[in-house]
């Protein structure tokens, strides 16, 4: 056991994504360069990014997926096998489990992102929240309600900077009490060894990803207009 716990972002995007502009350089420089032991690299629908970066072991990289069910998005972490969408929540969360993974609900209550909302049951056999997401908006009063959310469930909570672009990477991160791999990391946030930390994205870092986002949307809409 390290005498200090991990310093882990438990949730970053990369270029896998389509989404996402982070290129796997980009996660070693700036998870580095902010101070981070490791990251959960947590794409839509692909784990080619995430198991790249497993095989260079110049960090504790989480292998995982963000995955979107019938009611929301919940982080799978610690799999190496995809897990398809849009299923129920049980059946996500028990795919997860027999993947050898964890299922972290992921920003479930905020505003313009698919989260599960307040309205969880307790017999879900999730493994935690994630309380504390960068991204999210509003920021202060999402991070109090998935707190609150957290506590009901009693639930390990996390914390991640859902990353889509590599400087917000490790602007939120969980400080995990295990060794620096990913099954000792994945168990310690089973039983909750755990503690979030973090800090919403800046103004002007949510500006640039609008413009991003808005540019991805023209380009999908050109595209498609002049297809055969």
């Amino acid at each position: 056991m390290k005498n200090s716990p991990l310093k882990i972002d438990l949730h970053v995007h990369t270029c896998y994504s389509e989404d996402a502009t982070t290129t796997l350089k980009e996660v070693v420089h700036y998870a580095k360069k902010n101070g981070l032991d490791g990251v959960a690299i947590t794409d839509h629908k692909t784990l080619q990014g995430a198991l790249k970066l497993v095989k260079r072991n110049q960090l504790t990289i989480i292998p995982g997926l963000e995955i979107e069910t019938q009611r929301g998005h919940i982080l799978a972490l610690n799999i190496k096998t995809l897990i398809p969408p849009k299923l129920s929540i049980t059946e996500t969360v028990q795919k997860i489990h027999e993947a050898g993974g964890i299922a972290v609900v992921a920003h479930p209550t905020v505003v313009l992102k698919t989260g599960l909302g307040q309205k969880i049951k307790s017999n879900l056999n999730l493994d935690a929240v994630e309380v504390i997401n960068s991204s999210a908006f509003p920021f202060f009063l999402s991070t109090h309600w998935s707190c609150r959310l957290a506590k009901r469930l009693n639930l390990p909570q996390t914390a991640g900077s859902d990353a889509h672009h590599a400087t917000e990477i490790g602007a939120a991160y969980t400080l995990v009490d295990a060794d620096s791999n990913s099954d000792d990391v994945a168990e310690a946030i089973r039983k909750g060894a755990i503690t979030p930390c973090g800090k919403p994205i800046t103004w002007a870092r949510r500006v640039e990803r609008g413009a991003f986002y808005l540019t991805r949307i023209r380009r999908r809409r050109y595209s498609s207009k002049f297809s055969i």
